[in-house]
């Protein structure tokens, strides 16, 4: 079996590109998720046990929101398990791709756990709210339900868009075209919509107004982008048609 700097240097080659990626995942997650990813190969777990390993982190971080009443240590434990998850979350493709044991069951279940933590970690939130929170007002309830719909339809469109953009181009194939240099600008831009910042907003849990508002905050911050990404990724099938 290779050493532990060997596999660190295969995985390091590779990584999947870095455009359309924010700077948390490019310098934090993807790193973070290539040491777990490194010590998985060297205990030869498979690339669908690692997603397990990060369904168990993230789902019972997500249940603890729901269960547990809000304090500033929960906060940080939350934060810490959904920060492992998607680490972890990371470290399935990138296992993958080095060890070439990849395929469309692994690919499916990755998919499926990330839909669900989406779907149940606004839910926990909502039940967190109607539990434990003094909320200046019912309205408030229905946040957790916009944030999710925001995310779900984000993430599934995303996935719609990337599976008719690869048929498209296996039915008619074209030259490939020079990679576009990675924009630091729009990896800044992003920081907003990425699941790694999302996490951190669950440090304020100790403190209900300001969770609120980092919530509602990155909340709006996830709808403008979803109309512009459903712009964008319109546009683009659009073309791919018209060419």
């Amino acid at each position: 079996m290779s050493g532990t700097g060997t596999v660190l240097r295969e995985l390091r080659g590779a990584q999947k590109s870095s455009k359309g990626v924010s700077l948390y995942s490019r310098y934090v997650n993807r790193p973070a998720g290539r040491l777990l990813a490194a010590g998985a190969y060297r205990a030869g777990l498979t690339p669908n046990q690692v997603t397990s390993i990060s369904a168990a982190f993230t789902f019972s971080s997500i249940a603890a929101v729901a269960l547990v009443e809000p304090s500033w240590w929960l906060g940080v434990l939350v934060c810490a398990g959904l920060a492992v998850g998607f680490a972890f979350d990371s470290a399935d493709g990138q296992l993958a791709r080095l060890t070439g044991r990849g395929g469309p069951d692994g690919e499916w279940l990755d998919h499926v756990v990330d839909c669900a933590k989406m779907i149940l970690v606004h839910g926990a939130v909502l039940i967190s709210f109607f539990r434990f929170g003094e909320l200046p007002g019912e309205g408030w309830l229905l946040l957790p339900l916009g944030f999710l719909f925001a995310a779900v339809l984000t993430f599934c469109a995303g996935l719609l868009r990337e599976q008719l953009g690869k048929a498209a181009a296996a039915a008619a194939p074209t030259p490939a075209s020079p990679a576009a240099p990675v924009s630091r600008v729009r990896a800044v831009a992003l920081l907003p919509a990425d699941y790694g910042v999302f996490c951190l907003v669950f440090l304020l849990l100790g403190a209900p107004g300001a969770f609120r508002a980092g919530y509602a905050v990155l909340a709006a911050v996830h709808a403008v982008f979803l109309a512009a990404f459903l712009v964008k990724w319109f546009r683009e099938l659009k073309a791919l048609r018209a060419g």
